[in-house]
């Protein structure tokens, strides 16, 4: 009778001990947030990921009652910020904006990263996918993609195309291009998209692979003329462009993003309050007008492990990508 009453006792009294270590913790996740967010933007202001974490942020701070404050810490093509976030406190109040190049394009050419890109991260969920665009100086003779090709098979050597830096998106997707259809264009990379896309609209280079929402006035305009679209569908505000899909290059069709994630070891409900409170901005029409304003799509639902197996899968298809074209950064 003593040993069953002090086994009981015993089983008690751990039962309350637990209680008291995990109380805490779950207090923490409910009250969660009751401080300002930092949203860390691993680029310099005014560029593709910068606009998406804004128009995001914004909308998140409202949505969950604290401030969301947006950092840019820019340098090394994003390692730098996003690095920091890696190391951060897994509490959710440090966050950072993914994006294909700081998640996908830098683990597959860069083996001297600061961050392990699958392991370091609790992945929330995606704000937006952004087109990619094979784009052309207006001067250039050519109308169509047909057009291009048949150009640059006549004249080898002669053209020249613009990225944002040695192994971003843009290089590793215009060797694929060249790989593929067996053309002969010179790479000249840039210290980021801005000067690239300021030699592009003076013709000291004629193309360049970016974004649609970088793009999207100049190519309304006429400034510059697209020749293919990476998305699923041909997008609305360029209704004549084929995708990449149309033109029998499926391995090209591959929309950038940007998405939300937290430090790795994050707790479970504060990566899911995020995720359920992205979703609901996302399913608010004022947002999704102001997603296709800006030539950004709304992005299907991917859920946190889904969205860790796209990174993924295309850290793979790059890293494949950057070996057969011997693409490495030091």
């Amino acid at each position: 009778m003593n040993i069953t009453s002090n086994r009981r006792g015993f089983l008690g009294l751990a039962a309350g001990a637990a209680g008291a270590v995990a109380c805490p913790a779950f207090s923490q996740t409910q009250a969660y947030p009751s401080r300002p967010i930092t949203l860390v933007v691993p680029f310099p202001p005014g560029g593709a990921v910068d606009i998406s974490a804004r128009a995001m942020g914004d909308k998140l701070g409202r949505l969950l009652g604290q401030p969301v404050v947006i950092d840019n810490k820019a340098g090394a093509g994003g390692a730098i910020g996003t690095g920091i976030v890696a190391k951060a406190a897994p509490d959710g109040y440090t966050l950072v904006v993914t994006s294909q190049s700081t998640h996908v394009v830098n683990p597959a050419v860069s083996p001297n990263l600061p961050y392990d890109a699958v392991n370091d991260f609790a992945y929330i969920t995606l704000i937006d996918r952004l087109p990619n665009v094979l784009v052309a100086n207006a001067k250039l003779p050519v109308k169509t993609f047909a057009e291009f090709v048949r150009y640059t098979k006549a004249n080898p050597g002669k053209l020249n195309y613009a990225s944002s830096g040695n192994g971003s998106v843009a290089h590793l997707s215009m060797e694929l291009l060249k790989s593929k259809l067996g053309l002969f264009i010179t790479h000249i990379p840039y210290r980021g998209a801005g000067p690239a896309l300021t030699d592009l609209l003076s013709g000291q280079v004629q193309l360049t692979w970016n974004n649609l929402s970088t793009n999207l006035l100049m190519l309304q305009s006429g400034t510059l003329r697209a020749l293919a679209v990476a998305a699923p569908l041909r997008v609305s505000q360029l209704p004549d462009v084929p995708t990449f899909d149309e033109l029998k290059l499926p391995d090209l069709n591959l929309t950038s993003w940007t998405g939300l994630a937290a430090p790795a070891k994050t707790p479970e409900p504060i990566v899911q309050k995020l995720y359920d409170a992205v979703r609901t901005i996302l399913r608010d029409k004022d947002t999704q007008d102001a997603w296709r304003k800006r030539g950004a799509m709304l992005p299907e639902n991917v859920r946190p492990a889904e969205y860790r197996q796209e990174v993924i899968q295309r850290i793979r298809f790059f890293k494949d990508v950057a070996q057969a074209n011997k693409i490495v950064l030091e």
